[in-house]
């Protein structure tokens, strides 16, 4: 069974695989909090590229909340995973209290990571949104849709590790997946990871702030 070391090797592993980008000015690299952002702070590294964060939260089915019945993210975007909402006869009503919830989380970490520096510009660039595993392909679809209403040129979605399932979803929407794995029986993004902590806001910060200080001294 094919393991990563941890998000910071699978970067590296996964910028690799998209050298085509390395050194161009249009490129952005966003990573989804919090566990995607030590994965994108390696391929923004190995491609020279700007870092931010793309803040999607997941609408968790009530009772089990594990369970994506959908995604939110920064812009109002908003996906839902048709087939769990359908199966479990989840209300309208129920999806727009739980969306009210995420949404104010969704606004107090984008608070935590970014302060009052805005949101970078995506229009006319091709932006790589990385996350360390894909599950659903909930959250990612939100943070497509989201990019995508901004006008990128190119939004491309970067992960170490995906279900099959999700990867076809995706390549439906964004216009290109770049995944080095997709194991059939994928279970949970955890299992494909050696060491796979929490990753905690500070650490967030502390990419992003390195990050920043690395394109000044590039500029």
């Amino acid at each position: 069974m094919m393991q990563f070391e941890n998000r910071r090797e699978a970067g590296r592993q996964l910028a690799r695989q998209l050298l085509a980008y390395r050194g161009r000015a249009d490129v952005l690299v966003l990573g989804l909090p919090r566990g995607g952002v030590p994965v994108a702070a390696e391929v923004a590294l190995g491609l020279g590229a700007p870092l931010d964060v793309l803040v999607v939260r997941k609408l968790g089915v009530p009772g089990h909340e594990e369970l994506a019945m959908g995604a939110v993210a920064s812009g109002g975007a908003r996906v839902l995973n048709d087939a769990v909402v359908r199966d479990l006869r989840i209300a309208p009503a129920t999806i727009e209290r739980v969306a009210e919830r995420e949404r104010a989380e969704l606004q107090r970490r984008e608070r935590a990571f970014r302060g009052d520096r805005p949101p970078p510009e995506v229009a006319g660039r091709t932006v790589i949104v990385v996350d360390d595993g894909i599950a659903t392909g909930a959250t990612m679809r939100s943070a497509v849709a989201a990019l995508r209403t901004s006008g990128p040129e190119r939004v491309v979605v970067a992960t170490p590790v995906a279900a099959p399932e999700a990867v076809a979803l995706l390549r439906g929407e964004a216009h290109e997946v770049v995944c080095l794995h997709t194991p059939e029986s994928f279970l949970a993004v955890g299992r494909w990871y050696r060491d796979f902590p929490q990753t905690s806001e500070d650490e967030v910060r502390s990419l992003l702030q390195a990050a920043g200080q690395a394109g000044k001294e590039r500029s």
